[in-house]
This record gives structure tokens, C-alpha cells and sequence, in this order.
């Protein structure tokens, strides 16, 4: 096989799936709308089951669902019928997928299911299939033609599955007016869950790490609060503790350019006014930003915005550890 050959047959795959995928639009319709209303009114949770490849793609469209504020699960549908039925509870709604809505397995399943009196949501290519004439609901997912050029392995009627539970998904985390600090209350373990759920507060430098010093302390002084906090900067304050300017080691830089006489000079001649600030209670991801926007790697942290004294400092290197960045 040529490399145009396969180029081209990655294409097809493609666009078969596009295809599959857009045609869907058609079908959202007051089906869709009743599935989600029946997910909305459930007192349970929602089980998701499925049988190969259709049981893989149920995997994620249950993982999905309960990372958005649904809580879901999903059943296996064979091991459910060797015991496993007993996670179903009063107060469920189950999602049963089949492309052909006749897999065994997942049909065995249903006479239990409304024995139960559980809401079912069916997801078929057909809806004249078991499953689908056994649905509450019935979502469409047919396709017109698989991506696989035998018309055997499930490629385009997967993708089209997933997209349709993804629909699902986003539709009750709209419903639900589920937010990112919900979604990351569900992810505190990787970085999404630290730019979300932590503060500025939670990682800053507070009391004796703060470098401060007065207006009419040497440059030469200053230097040393800068070196012994480790911090590239220091806060120049006033006898209230206010915050009047700020100092770095790049201002220090600078103004060594113009001679050592410098250092003996009060640090007020060289501070640099209105120094940038970040509220203790914003997200650490809000002090990256404003670090990014003006070129900066430290911040002065305050506890309201009508403060003037400063209750810490928070540095790029304290965000770098937090795996905010």
C-alpha cells in the first residue's frame, strides 16, 4: 500500500465518522428532551450498560456523566446477569446500548429492568429492535455505513454512540448549572483540580517571609531582605504597613549600571510605585495570569481590595510547585 493510499484511506475514515456524527442533528428532537428529563427526575443513579465495543463507549459516557454532576455507573451487562443486577435500585434510570438492539446479553437484562420499574433510555441503530421497541425513550444512533471497509468492526456507529452520550451529558451539566469549581471538586488530583480549587492563599508566603522594609532603608540593606527571603523582590512600607512600592532584583540591576554609590542611596528612590496586587482568596491560577500579563514573577497578596497592608506575597516559583503551571 502506497502512502497516498493510506493518507487517503484515513481520510475516508474521517469523514465516514463526520458524517455519522452531523447526522445525528436531525434526531435530537423531543426524545432527546424527555431522556434528559428523565435523568433530571432520577432519585438514584444512572447505570449504563452495554456489551463489547457498545460497553466501551458506555464506560465513557458513564465516566462523563459522572464527572458533570451525574452521578452514573456502568454495568457490565453479562456479569449482570450473573449477579451483578443487584447494583440496580429503586430510583435508577438505565441506559441500555445496542447498535443492533439485539446483543443477548444486554436483552436478558430487561425484563428485570422492568420488573423493577426502572426508566429505561435505549440507544439503537434500529428502532424497531428489541431494545428499541423495550425503551421508555429511544435514541437513534444508526449509521448509514461504518468506517471499516468489511462493514464489520464498529467505527462510525461507536463514534456516533459516544457523541450522542456526550450530547446527554453536556445537556444535564447545562440543566443542572453545573460550574468549572464543580468539575474540579471531581478532579482535585490532576492539574485541572489545582487551577480550579487552589487559592492564592493556600500557597502564599505569610509573616517573617514576607521581605519588607521602610523608605529610607539603604539599597544596600535592602539587599540583604532580598537575598535572605529568596524572593528576587521586596515590599517597601510605610510606618502603617502599607504598601507604597516595590524593589527587585532587576530595579537592583539597573541602578547598579549607574555605579556602586547607588547602594547608598534610600531605597525610595528607586522603587517602583502602585505595585501589582492579588486578593488571598483569588485562585492561583488568577495570580498566573496576572504574572503572565505584566512580565512579573511576584505578587503582594491582600485581604480585601480596600486593604492596604499586605498579608503575603506569592512568587511564580510557589505556583510552579503547586502545579499550577
Amino acid at each position: 500500500m502506497s502512502d497516498e493510499t493510506m493518507l487517503e484511506t484515513a481520510k475516508h475514515v474521517l469523514q465516514v465518522e463526520a458524517d455519522a456524527v452531523l447526522a445525528l442533528k436531525d434526531r435530537i428532537n423531543g426524545d432527546f428532551s424527555t431522556a434528559v428529563k428523565m435523568i433530571l427526575e432520577c432519585h438514584g443513579k444512572v447505570v449504563v450498560t452495554g456489551m463489547g465495543k457498545s460497553g466501551l463507549i458506555c464506560q465513557k459516557i458513564a465516566a462523563t456523566m459522572a464527572s458533570t454532576g451525574t452521578p452514573t455507573f456502568f454495568l457490565h451487562p453479562a456479569e449482570g446477569i450473573h449477579g451483578d443486577l443487584g447494583m440496580l435500585s429503586k430510583g435508577d434510570v438505565v441506559i441500555a446500548v445496542s447498535y443492533s438492539g439485539e446483543t443477548e446479553e444486554v436483552c436478558r437484562i430487561l425484563p428485570v429492568i422492568k420488573r423493577m420499574g426502572l426508566p429505561l433510555i435505549t440507544m439503537s441503530g434500529n428502532p424497531k429492535s428489541t431494545l428499541g421497541i423495550a425503551g421508555d425513550v429511544h435514541l437513534n444512533i444508526g449509521v448509514a455505513e461504518e468506517a471499516c471497509p468489511l462493514g464489520l468492526a464498529p467505527t462510525a456507529s461507536t463514534t456516533a454512540t459516544l457523541a450522542m452520550g456526550d450530547a446527554l451529558a453536556v445537556a444535564l451539566l447545562n440543566e443542572r448549572g453545573f460550574k468549572a469549581e464543580d468539575f474540579a471538586m471531581f478532579h482535585p488530583g490532576g492539574a485541572l483540580g489545582k487551577k480550579l480549587l487552589l487559592r492564592v492563599e493556600d500557597i502564599m508566603h505569610t509573616g517573617d517571609q514576607v521581605p519588607l522594609v521602610g523608605p529610607a532603608t539603604l539599597v544596600r540593606e535592602a539587599l540583604f531582605e532580598i537575598t535572605s527571603k529568596q524572593l528576587g523582590v521586596t515590599g517597601i512600607v510605610d510606618e502603617q504597613g502599607a504598601l507604597v512600592g516595590v524593589f527587585t532584583d532587576g530595579d537592583l540591576r539597573r541602578i547598579m549600571e549607574k555605579g556602586l554609590e547607588s547602594l547608598q542611596q534610600p531605597i525610595r528612590e528607586f522603587m517602583s510605585l502602585s505595585p501589582k496586587r492579588i486578593l488571598r482568596h483569588n485562585l492561583a491560577a488568577k495570580a498566573l495570569q496576572v504574572m503572565e500579563s505584566h512580565s512579573i514573577t511576584s505578587l503582594f497578596v491582600f485581604a480585601d481590595d480596600g486593604e492596604t497592608v499586605p498579608v503575603g506575597i506569592i512568587h511564580l516559583h510557589d505556583l510552579l510547585r503547586a502545579g499550577v503551571v
